[in-house]
């Protein structure tokens, strides 16, 4: 029998509060003097972001009363939107391009990331086409058909130049089709064809082959690809335990790129310390843990791989933000769920929060 064990997740909720808090802690420390000297307001980017933190909101309230039932409903539609959004990037009226990246849409005041509603789109056509065809997800054509639509998708965000959004999405489609009962044959065979692709399009660009031969050995590259990775050293180096203190951290003055959107975790190395990092990388484990949990106790399949879904999602975009920021992994432009500065992000994983409790609230006794 299903019943309401409980009525809400209050543990998810918090933390999801909390990394926001924290983030527009962050966001305002970070841009402050980058905001004064660019639009001559130090809170430019913490006003904006007060408001993408209120829409986030208002998206998660409604996503926690949809019916569950209409999510399986989008998961086609939600592909099509996505893909349709994610071509008119390529529109010179409405696309927007920094440096070598196509990643935008302006419209109006406002600037939209479509490989945001793509990962959420993923995540929903996963779970529905799983959920859907459990019982024959070990034959080739089940096989198949959410890797020619997932690729769709995933070809539009590397079309992009957004190797980081595709990683995440492509570790997630990976992840999702091995725990919906996928062969290992599938799976490795899908590696395999996926391998000499990721090969061309490190290969194939300039700046990509720069980032490689900077993670390998920065110091040869400090004043080119390697820079911003020093710089992020050097930033966790002067923060040791308890930081420089907040606002204290001299790394965002213009020496660290990027520190209130991609590299923000390393502001938090310098003015919270080794300790600061920790309680943000602790409350990213609370909340995976209260997300997989939901997973285990949803009251249908699809839910369940909904929840996995998102869990997933968000879950690889943090190990990959931590690992780049601290050497582990080559640089790549992928913000950190909830804390860096970003729009899109934010609604998108804010709603996504209200899709968890709204699992959460129907799950099993």
């Amino acid at each position: 029998m299903m019943t309401l064990r409980k009525p809400f997740d209050y543990t998810l909720f918090l933390t999801t509060l909390f990394l926001v808090a924290v983030g527009m802690t962050m966001v305002f420390s970070a841009s402050g003097i980058l905001a004064k000297e660019r639009f001559g307001d130090s809170l430019h980017f913490l006003k904006r972001e007060v408001v993408i933190v209120f829409v986030g909101f208002i998206g998660m309230v409604v996503a926690r009363i949809i019916p569950l039932t209409f999510y399986a409903r989008l998961a086609y539609p939600l592909l099509l939107i996505s893909i349709l959004l994610m071509g008119l990037v390529f529109v010179p009226s409405l696309g927007v391009r920094v440096g070598e990246t196509s990643r935008w849409i302006r419209l109006g005041p406002i600037t939209l990331q479509p490989s945001e509603m793509a990962k959420i789109a993923l995540v929903v056509y996963l779970a529905y086409i799983l959920s859907k065809k459990q019982e024959k997800v070990q034959f080739l054509f089940t096989w198949i058909s959410p890797l020619v639509f997932s690729g769709l998708l995933i070809g539009g965000v590397l079309l992009g130049k957004d190797l980081g959004g595709g990683a995440v999405m492509g570790a997630t489609l990976f992840i999702m089709m091995f725990v919906g009962g996928a062969k290992p044959s599938f799976l490795a065979s899908e590696i395999l064809l996926a391998m000499p692709a990721l090969y061309y399009l490190v290969a194939s660009v300039p700046y990509r082959r720069m980032r490689i031969l900077a993670f390998l050995n920065p110091w040869e590259h400090e004043r080119g690809a390697g820079f911003q990775i020093i710089q992020s050293y050097v930033a966790f180096h002067v923060g040791s335990l308890f930081g420089q203190g907040l606002g204290s951290g001299k790394q965002k003055l213009f020496y660290l790129p990027e520190a209130h959107t991609d590299f923000i975790f390393s502001v938090v190395g310098e003015e919270m310390g080794l300790l600061g990092t920790l309680t943000v990388l602790g409350l990213f484990i609370i909340w995976l843990y209260r997300v997989f949990r939901i997973s285990w106790r949803a009251p249908d399949l699809f839910s369940s791989y909904l929840a996995m879904g998102i869990g997933l999602m968000v879950g690889i975009q943090v190990v990959i933000n931590v690992g780049v920021v601290s050497g582990l992994l080559p640089t790549k432009g992928l913000t950190l769920p909830f804390v860096s500065y970003g729009g899109s992000s934010m609604v998108i994983s804010m709603i996504a929060v209200g899709i968890l409790l709204n699992i959460a609230s129907r799950s099993k006794a």
